[in-house]
């Protein structure tokens, strides 16, 4: 019996692998385009004051930045706010480099670890859009080292790219290990594989932080699109957004820009040891500027509200809000609302991405990153048209609180509001109609009406 699934096995795997490097040779089908209003009126910010409010609060917003650098005693710190597609605060504390004192600026370029998922996510579902992959895929097609797996149960579905996008795939919570892996050669991680990987849970019901999900990821990508996943998130995302300045391998960084990382001892700082590029740095491995950054941001803000016109970024709207979604949520009954409130929210993991939603209706969008030497976080209110980011060069420093006062700020002095769906040219004729009924009681205009 094991000789004939074994035989199996190999068969499927040859197979899958054939359809795998044959991939690229087939042909793409566009689907048509499908109808959709043309009268449709999309939400919109009412306050004609928004913008200018906002950066009347930006002082606050540096001074808070300021303040929580002094506090923690970090290094340094890089922030910035965006609101819509633009870059209205930016700036930094502190320095990049304890030696040469080099001061912070929105231009100093950090590694922002885990902040990198999403990018890996994101070069994902363009190579769905494309039709090389389908996120229901076995990731054994692309990796057939799992087809080795030994999984917990007989009834165990196998994992899907979509259980590594959400990290449901049953593998265990791998931090801080996943941290020291980034240098990692592709002939290991697979090597890694080969071994064998622990289950927690069976794939696909249950969320758990996986690293190493994000490593096979980042070889599907290698595997499919036939160059190194850094490769092609350069070529296919970061190039179209501008983000030039972003990258992958620090010693290609010149010493002025580049932020060393740090720890504390003794209540001194003491210098961590930069990581090299490799295998693991989909799940960690970018390197960018708060200038550049923001046009991330800017990128996913754009999917908000939903709207006719053309696509202009290198993944569509829709597959943005795609990655913006919960799976797998999660109730948190008492917690802290943004406006400084008590409340409740409904929290889970999209693709690459942590969602929350607030009980008075905020959803609150986005990912920290925490490394030997860095910390770095960044949130984006996607009905408010605002994103706001903060990198740090001390270890597993990441600055969520910081910019969780800033958010304070602006709904408390601010009083930001956000958008509003306007009346439909069909609903505003009807209640005209109604008014005019009640006055008249025209049969005629009875029967138009019901």
């Amino acid at each position: 019996m094991r000789i004939i699934h074994f035989v199996i096995w190999l068969v499927f795997g040859l197979l899958v692998s054939d359809c795998t490097n044959s991939s690229q040779e087939k042909s793409v089908t566009v689907p048509k385009p499908h109808k959709y209003s043309e009268t449709y009126k999309v939400p919109e910010f009412l306050d004609t004051t928004r913008i200018q409010r906002i950066i009347e609060l930006l002082p606050d917003a540096e001074r808070l930045f300021k303040e929580y650098a002094i506090n923690e005693n970090l290094p340094g710190l890089a922030y910035g706010i965006v609101v819509d597609d633009s870059l209205l605060l930016s700036g930094g504390t502190g320095i990049i480099n304890i030696s040469s004192l080099q001061p912070v600026t929105s231009k100093s370029l950090f590694r922002i670890a885990s902040m990198t998922k999403s990018f890996t996510a994101m070069a994902i579902l363009k190579l769905r859009d494309e039709g090389k992959l389908a996120l229901s895929d076995p990731a054994a097609m692309y990796i057939p080292e799992l087809f080795g797996l030994t999984y917990l149960t007989e009834d165990a579905a196998p994992v899907t790219i979509e259980d590594l996008l959400t990290m449901t795939a049953g593998f265990p919570e791998d931090n801080p290990w996943g941290d020291r892996q980034l240098d990692d050669t592709n002939e290991e991680l697979i090597n890694l594989i080969s071994k064998g990987i622990s289950f927690s849970t069976i794939p696909g019901y249950q969320y758990e932080y996986s690293n190493l999900g994000y490593a096979m990821l980042g070889n599907i990508i290698s595997v499919v699109s036939g160059i190194p996943f850094q490769e092609y998130i350069t070529i296919s995302i970061l190039d179209p957004l501008g983000m030039t300045n972003t990258y992958w391998e620090y010693s290609y960084i010149p010493d002025k820009l580049l932020a060393l990382g740090y720890r504390t001892k003794n209540n001194q700082w003491e210098k961590e040891p930069l990581l090299h590029d490799g295998a693991f740095g989909a799940i960690g491995g970018i390197i960018t500027s708060i200038d550049d950054f923001s046009k991330y941001v800017s990128f996913h803000l754009s999917a908000w509200p939903p709207h006719n016109g053309p696509e202009t970024g290198p993944v569509k709207r829709s597959s943005l809000r795609e990655m913006q979604k919960i799976r797998i949520p999660k109730l948190y009954p008492d917690v802290s609302l943004l406006d400084g409130n008590p409340g409740s929210s409904i929290k889970g993991y999209g693709y690459g991405l942590r969602i929350n939603k607030f009980s008075d209706g905020i959803t609150a969008i986005g990912h920290s990153g925490g490394l030997p030497g860095f910390g770095s976080d960044y949130v984006f209110l996607p009905e408010f048209g605002i994103g706001i980011m903060s990198f740090c060069n001390l270890t597993y420093s990441a600055p969520w609180p910081a910019n969780e006062q800033v958010i304070k700020v602006l709904f408390e002095k601010g009083r930001i509001s956000a958008r509003n769906l306007p009346a439909s040219d069909i609903l505003i004729e009807r209640k005209n109609q109604i008014i005019q009924l009640i006055n008249t009681w025209d049969p005629a205009l009875e029967k138009t009406i019901l």
